[in-house]
């Protein structure tokens, strides 16, 4: 008996999404449990926080921007997520001769059995601060993103403490000075290239060869971009072509398994210069050029970036929440 290439493909796809019931059925109460800490009225509240004048937009090297490096520095604390280091802290010098500060933490893989491969999670907490006495407060752009990875890590953390352990060692970092030509990130690459990002349990250093995977968060959190007009559940995620072939479709089960069921893009827009230049413009670009697998997930450019008006109140946190979720089920089928 022939079969087509499409009835193949159905095939191929109904094995993954039958393998990805199965995992997600396995622990369902307990990721149920664990996503519970995720309600919108706390995502509202803490991208609020981010971006309110008491912030200051976040400038990097500002008074704003130190106190949301010391906010995440307590987030990834309450989480339990080991430091990388003597502290959370990565201090470094931008180009323009500015003090900036990563902040980073571990979630350990199987302790049993310890492997040394790594994930990255990252989303940059910096934007543009205050410019002739006017605040760009930068909920969407990029607290939403910001928000979304500490979430992200207590998530996971939550997980671990139900009994949950992954074969990988999860890295997540909030990352300075994006406004700054990325500087952030290749900061941390410079730790990484010069052996200097060291596990914290075997006290090894996190060569390139080890990481498998960088996902970066930037811009989570509107709804005013959609993908199509009647669907304002939408999310959009690049960089597919550098994950393995067989992982290739992930998404669009963690999408169905989950239920979250959001409208979903794998491009810019239908547009390949647009995604090749925005796949570019954010913190994975420096891994994506030294060949390490990198994925962004965002919700698009908007009328409110880099505006006055990007606020929370101008974010849609049920839309978030299922974003959320959904990158959570698809970093773990990666693990």
């Amino acid at each position: 008996m022939k079969f087509s290439a499409r009835s193949i493909l159905y095939i191929a796809f109904l094995l993954l999404f039958t393998i990805a019931a199965e995992g997600i059925g396995t622990w369902s109460r307990e990721r149920e449990k664990a996503l519970s800490i995720m309600t919108e009225e706390r995502l509202f509240r803490e991208i609020s926080f981010l971006s309110d004048t008491l912030c200051k937009g976040r400038a990097t090297s500002t008074a704003g921007n130190i106190d949301v490096a010391f906010w995440i520095n307590r987030k990834f604390e309450k989480a339990g997520l080991k430091c990388i280091g003597a502290s959370y802290g990565s201090h470094f010098t931008t180009p323009t001769g500015a003090h900036a500060h990563n902040v980073l933490g571990m979630l350990p893989g199987a302790l049993s059995m310890p492997r040394e491969r790594y994930v990255i999670i990252g989303a940059h907490f910096d934007h543009l601060g205050e410019l002739h006495s006017t605040v760009y407060p930068g909920a969407d752009a990029n607290a939403s993103g910001t928000v979304a990875m500490t979430t992200l890590a207590e998530i996971f953390c939550a997980m671990r403490d139900m009994g949950k352990v992954y074969d990988r060692n999860i890295i997540f970092v909030a990352f300075d000075a994006k406004e700054m030509d990325m500087a952030g990130s290749e900061a941390l690459w410079k730790l990484i290239d010069y052996g200097m990002l060291k596990d914290p349990l075997t006290g090894k250093s996190i060569s390139k060869d080890k990481i498998d995977l960088m996902v970066n968060i930037d811009q989570i959190g509107s709804t005013l971009s959609p993908i199509h007009k009647d669907r304002e559940d939408y999310i959009i995620m690049l960089g597919t072509n550098s994950l393995p072939k067989k992982k290739r479709t992930n998404l669009e089960v963690c999408n169905k398994v989950s239920g979250t069921d959001l409208d979903i893009c794998l491009d810019y827009y239908g547009s390949q210069t647009f995604t090749k230049l925005f796949y570019r413009l954010s913190g994975q670009r420096i891994l994506v050029d030294n060949r390490i697998p990198a994925v962004l997930f965002t919700s698009g450019i908007t009328m409110n970036t880099n505006k006055t008006r990007d606020t929370a109140a101008s974010l849609d946190m049920e839309v978030l929440k299922k974003r959320i979720t959904l990158m959570y089920h698809w970093i773990e089928s990666m693990l």
